[in-house]
């Protein structure tokens, strides 16, 4: 189901911006969105790192708003624009979720089966025995207890097509923090074997079924594991600037091999997505029922915490209160953050990418102020 725009007026803002489209809105809603678009493009200013930002806003099956600010190069005053590609980071792992439950569905999988019945590789895992064995639920939760990353250098570095080879690698390198289901810790390594998992499950490899089974039937089409060569070009700079005196352009090499190896080793199935925000939009709109992707009983199941979780469900945060009834998910690269926040109850909705890692814009609770003013008298 392919999502329909209907641009009703075109607004430009200053600071080398895109147009901002406004479509199907309220006065109240135009007012506090054209509030957030300036505060945007005053926190661009204020970073300083000739980067961009893109976003935009949902209600119930529709985007409402889009718009693009500052620029998508480091070097060239190149201004980004709605369809400028950003990497999504982890929110990745929602996708590789949302997999997890189509294959329940299909009765290929439970939950709570052992993940050595398709990884027996994880035997090799350091202190693995009867009593840490882990489940599909717990790493699609971070309940399994492993360790964030892999105690191995190089872990995160090489060619996409060579995830497994990496991850498979990696196990004897990784440890456990926690016992299984004790306990929540965000593990990355924990996705990758979730990944690899369903890849062994389902019989069919893991970016090819992702394709087939979500960007395909969502029409997204600038969504990728690799840009093709045609979209490079749409390819946001990313810029790595964890420390300010400090900021590497991790993806502008002549060869484009940055775009490759950076970030990638066995992080495919839990980090290793690009799109853009109206991309994203399409799966996050199926992720709240208003195309058919899942059953509302896998959309409901993928939002339970477990006993040992925090506010974490299956690939999704949670946040549940009595003003807002919230999921989402946060990702960071090298050079990218990206954000999407949905309150399930108005149907609103924000998605937020940037091509730099730190800046004035706090992407999850700028979202999050957003958000509560657009409920408010709903």
């Amino acid at each position: 189901m392919k999502i329909k725009y209907q641009v009703i007026v075109f607004i430009a803002i200053l600071v080398a911006s895109s147009p901002v489209c406004f479509s199907q809105m309220s006065l109240k809603d135009s007012n506090l969105i054209t509030e957030f678009g300036k505060h945007l493009s005053s926190d661009l200013k204020k970073d300083n790192v000739h980067g961009s930002m893109s976003a935009a806003i949902i209600k119930n099956d529709h985007v409402i708003w889009e718009a693009a600010f500052g620029y998508a190069s480091a070097n060239k005053d190149m201004a980004a624009d709605t369809g400028t590609i950003y990497r999504v980071g982890s929110i990745t792992k929602t996708f590789t979720a949302t997999l997890l439950m189509q294959l329940v569905e299909e009765g290929k999988i439970k939950l709570d089966d052992p993940v050595e019945n398709y990884v027996p590789e994880v035997k090799s895992l350091k202190g693995y025995s009867n009593k840490t064995m882990i489940t599909l639920r717990q790493l699609a939760s971070h309940t399994s207890g492993l360790k964030r990353e892999p105690d191995m250098p190089g872990a995160s570095v090489g060619p996409m097509e060579q995830w497994e080879s990496i991850l498979l690698s990696c196990i004897p390198y990784t440890s456990f923090k926690s016992r299984p289901g004790t306990a929540y810790q965000y593990s990355n390594m924990g996705y990758a074997l979730l990944g690899l998992g369903l890849e062994r499950a389902s019989g069919v490899p893991y970016i090819q079924m992702l394709k087939e089974r979500i960007l395909v039937p969502l029409h997204m089409d600038d969504t990728f594991f690799s840009v093709p060569e045609n979209k490079i070009s749409r390819l946001a700079e990313g810029i790595a600037n964890y420390d300010e005196s400090i900021m590497d352009k991790v993806n502008s090499s002549p060869s484009l091999q940055g775009i490759i190896y950076n970030f990638g080793g066995y992080n495919v199935p839990n980090g290793g997505i690009y799109s853009t925000p109206g991309d994203l939009a399409k799966f996050i709109i199926s992720l709240t029922g208003k195309t058919y992707l899942l059953k509302p009983e896998s959309l409901k199941e993928m939002q339970v915490i477990p006993p040992a979780g925090r506010n974490y469900g299956l690939g999704l945060t949670i946040s549940k209160g009595k003003q807002m009834d919230q999921i989402g998910h946060s990702g960071g690269v090298p050079g990218y953050r990206a954000q999407f926040l949905v309150e399930q109850r108005s149907g609103y909705a924000v998605i937020l990418m940037r091509n730099y890692n730190n800046g004035k814009t706090n992407l999850g609770s700028d979202l999050q102020k957003l958000i509560l003013k657009l409920v408010k008298d709903e």
